[in-house]
């Protein structure tokens, strides 16, 4: 769906690279995770691949094409959320869809049942400007889907929500990854991408350092051991790790899983973050 060839992109005066030679492909019904902290370049590749930012290096095909031969058509097969939610706030959350459900001539979804899935049928006539930082984003979210895209453009999906509605959002983008969508999803939220992305991309100042799985790159990192947690005789919690590849041998393991009262067994994992500074040297918040 998106081939990426030694893109590379520089701001009017500016003498930073923000983005430097990076290739990357994203597969039809993927969510391609961009994971990376604020001002590595997450923003400005995505606004190059929906158009926005011209005179960039290298070369982006989207679906088969040449992204400089798609001109205005581009996005009546793309669908694009911004982290910082952009509406009309004198308008209500009913008549913002409206507005760009015309701009669109492909079949668009039911308004109704959109704004009722994300929990805004309540909030159908009323005005955005009275609206909260999450109810716009959930609000930009369906802005996004309307149109039934083949690819989507995600920035920051969950950014400003509560838990429940994290939750929901989270559960509607693995949904369209169901229908076959395609998702290119920006963040430097490691849980969202742990949970939602088949394959990440780290980019610290600007350079795409790896590509892979979140569990791949979990499994190259691994201390391949397991801990064990559990109370001893006199109550206290204890902790004793484990090889895990000589398991079967470890005396100690099952004396221990015989005689006391075991609270947690798991296998010690790097998380998302710690591979994230392995590479980079850089937290992602």
């Amino acid at each position: 769906m998106i081939t990426a060839t030694k893109l590379s992109y520089t701001y009017p005066k500016s003498n930073k690279t923000a983005v430097r030679d990076i290739s990357f492909d994203i597969r039809e019904g993927e969510i391609f995770g961009f994971l990376g902290p604020s001002g590595a370049g997450k923003s400005t590749t995505q606004k190059i691949l929906i158009g926005l930012l011209s005179g960039f290096e290298g070369d982006v095909n989207i679906m088969g094409k040449a992204l400089t031969e798609w001109k205005e058509k581009l996005y009546e097969h793309v669908g694009v959320m911004f982290e910082f939610p952009n509406h009309f706030t004198k308008l209500s959350a009913i008549e913002n869809l409206k507005l760009f459900q015309s701009l669109y001539s492909n079949k668009s979804q039911d308004l109704l049942l959109l704004l009722e899935k994300v929990g805004l049928q309540e909030d159908t006539n009323t005005r955005v400007a009275n609206f909260s930082k999450g109810m716009k984003t959930r609000l930009s979210f369906i802005r996004s889907i309307l149109h039934n895209p083949s690819l989507l453009f995600l920035d920051e999906p969950t950014s400003g929500l509560d838990p429940m509605n994290a939750r929901l959002i989270k559960q509607m983008i693995l949904d369209l990854r169901a229908q076959k969508k395609t998702i290119f999803l920006t963040t430097h939220n490691m849980h969202d991408a742990e949970e939602l992305c088949d394959r990440v991309g780290f980019i610290a100042d600007g350079e795409l350092v790896v590509v892979d799985t979140p569990q791949g790159l979990r499994n190259k990192h691994s201390e391949h051991q397991v801990e064990i947690r559990y109370l001893d005789g006199q109550k206290n919690l204890q902790s004793k790790t484990f090889p895990l590849p000589n398991l079967a041998n470890e005396t100690e393991f099952f004396r221990i899983i015989q005689q006391y009262s075991v609270q947690s067994l798991q296998s010690k994992q790097p998380s998302l973050e710690d591979i994230f500074i392995h590479y980079t040297g850089k937290s992602l918040q």
